[in-house]
């Protein structure tokens, strides 16, 4: 495929499924944007300077890859305005699948010319995301564990926030 693709989501925090993704996106396209999704609604663990500058160097290797701010905009509208002919989407499971089908349909709505992609990881990755990640925070062993589901910069970072969490708790 060429042209340009949006990649969004929260990245609160980015794991190593969102870094197949971003891999597997920068081949696919000219162009991948890995956009950061601000939802007003949603309480996020990490700032958005944060899960940006975690972006900026896991996408270090990639040329062709560039980091956003969606702010408060629609996907479909955010795609538009910068070029965008697609929107790269991961599906881990049927949930995910029932979910993306219907955020694919409103993107349609808003924006007909936009092609949703989507791609399924590994079966390793299958179960991953920033929400799991987080809960793996603070039993006893929880370091090597939570090592193999997140990138080293997102580690790093997450041992002081987990150290964080542990002395707010007054262990």
């Amino acid at each position: 495929m060429s042209g340009t693709a949006v990649y969004a989501g929260s990245f609160d925090p980015p794991t190593n499924g969102h870094v197949w993704m971003i891999e597997r996106g920068a081949k696919l396209f000219g162009k991948l944007i890995v956009a950061v999704a601000q939802n007003p609604e949603k309480a996020y663990t990490f700032s958005l300077e944060q899960r940006l500058g975690w972006l900026e160097e896991i996408c270090r290797p990639y040329k062709n890859v560039e980091i956003a701010d969606i702010k408060n905009r629609f996907l479909a509208r955010y795609a538009s305005d910068v070029g965008a002919g697609h929107i790269l989407r991961g599906i881990r499971d049927e949930e995910d699948y029932r979910y993306e089908r219907g955020m694919r349909y409103i993107n349609s709505d808003l924006n007909p010319e936009l092609e949703t992609v989507f791609m399924m990881p590994a079966r390793a990755l299958g179960q991953v995301s920033s929400s799991f990640v987080k809960t793996m925070v603070g039993p006893e062993g929880w370091r090597p564990v939570l090592k193999g589901y997140v990138p080293g910069c997102v580690y790093d970072d997450m041992l002081v926030w987990g150290e964080s969490l542990r002395l707010e708790s007054g262990e």
